[in-house]
C-alpha cells in the first residue's frame, strides 16, 4: 500500500466514526508513523509503506477513531509556532490560548513579532496553571530577560511543562512549583527549585504580569464535552466548579495582592464568564479593563492593570 492510499484508507475510516478533522488527524498520524513532513506525503505518494508502518499506522487510526486525542498518539501539539510535548497529564494547548500570549505582550508595550525596546526588560510573570507550560514558555521566548513563575496542582503536569522548557532553551528562566494558583506566594512556602531559589522570595507586589488559563468549564457541562476531552484530558485542567466559573474569584483575589502598582492582569475566559469576571475586575482595584474576542467573536480573554492609585 503506498501513501496515497493509506491517507485515503485512514480519512474513511475515520469519517466513518465521525472524527471531526478527520484529513488533517489522518496526515498527522501517518506524518508520525513515517517520521516525515506533510511536503513529503505529498511530493511522495507513491511510496510503499513498510509492513511495520502499515501496522503502526492503522493501529493509531484505530485508537483515534475509538476517542484517543491525536496529540496523545503523536505526543505532539504546535503552539505559538513552537512544539510542545503532551501526555495525558496536561491540557492540549489550543490556539484559542495563543490570544492569551497576544494580549500580555499588547498589555506590556510589545507588538508580536516587531523590535520594541521592551522586549528586553527584566519582567516579572507568573503563569497560574502552566500545564504543558505553553504560556510560560512562549513569554519566555518572547522576553528574552524575563523572570517566570509556572504553577500547576498537578505534579505530573509539572514534569511534562519541565521538559518542554528544556526543549526550548528556557529552563533558567522559569521557576516551576506545585501549587493551587499562586497560594505558595501568599504564604511563604519554603519549597525551593532545582537551583535553590527559595520561592517566598517572591511576594506581594511582586509581579509585572500575572498570565492564567485556569480551568473554566462547569461540571453541569461535563456531559457536553466531546467524548476525546471528557474521556481523555485531566479533569482539573478542565473543570472550575459546577459553573465553571469559580476558580475566577481566588484568581482575581491573588492577582490583587501579586501585581505591582500599573502590573496587568491577563487570564482566559469560558464561553459564559466574562459577565462574572467583568463583576469581578469592576473595582477601584482595577483599571484598563479590556476584552479580547476570539475569530469567532467570543469573549476570549480578559485583561486589567492593577491600579496605581492608593484604593481607599
Amino acid at each position: 500500500m503506498d501513501v496515497r492510499s493509506a491517507l485515503a484508507e485512514g480519512i474513511a475510516q475515520l469519517d466513518r466514526e465521525n472524527v471531526p478533522s478527520a484529513a488533517l488527524a489522518a496526515e498527522l498520524l501517518l506524518m508520525h508513523a513515517l517520521g516525515r513532513e506533510r511536503a513529503w506525503l505529498y511530493a511522495h505518494p507513491e511510496h510503499e509503506l513498510e509492513a511495520a508502518t502499515r501496522v503502526q499506522y492503522y493501529s493509531l487510526i484505530a485508537r483515534r477513531a475509538s476517542g484517543v486525542p491525536t496529540q496523545h498518539l503523536t505526543g505532539h501539539q504546535e503552539f505559538w509556532g513552537l512544539d510542545f510535548e503532551v501526555t495525558p497529564d496536561v491540557l492540549i494547548p489550543r490556539p484559542e490560548t495563543e490570544h492569551v500570549i497576544e494580549v500580555a505582550l499588547e498589555c506590556l508595550g510589545i507588538a508580536s513579532g516587531a523590535d520594541s525596546p521592551h522586549r528586553n526588560e527584566e519582567f516579572r510573570i507568573a503563569d497560574l496553571g502552566t500545564g504543558s507550560g505553553c504560556i510560560a514558555i512562549a513569554l519566555a521566548r518572547e522576553l528574552p530577560n524575563a523572570r517566570i513563575s509556572a504553577t500547576d496542582i498537578s505534579a505530573a503536569a509539572l514534569e511534562v511543562s519541565r521538559r518542554n522548557a528544556a526543549r526550548h532553551g528556557v529552563t533558567s528562566r522559569i521557576d516551576f512549583v506545585e501549587c493551587n494558583l499562586v497560594d505558595f506566594l501568599l504564604h511563604g512556602s519554603p519549597v525551593a527549585n532545582a537551583r535553590g531559589k527559595r520561592f517566598e522570595d517572591y511576594g506581594p507586589g511582586s509581579f509585572d504580569l500575572i498570565a492564567s488559563n485556569p480551568p473554566y468549564i462547569g461540571l453541569n457541562e461535563a456531559a457536553t464535552l466531546p467524548r476525546e476531552v471528557r474521556q481523555h484530558e485531566p479533569e482539573a485542567a478542565l473543570f472550575g466548579g459546577e459553573t465553571g466559573t469559580e476558580i475566577y474569584a481566588p484568581l482575581v483575589a491573588q492577582a490583587t495582592a501579586l501585581l505591582k502598582p500599573g502590573g496587568i492582569l491577563v487570564v482566559e475566559l469560558g464561553h459564559n464568564s466574562a459577565e462574572h469576571v467583568s463583576r469581578l475586575l469592576n473595582s477601584p482595584v482595577w483599571t484598563s479593563i479590556r476584552f479580547t474576542s476570539d475569530l469567532a467573536g467570543i469573549p476570549r480573554v480578559a485583561s486589567a492593570a492593577r491600579n496605581s492609585d492608593p484604593v481607599r
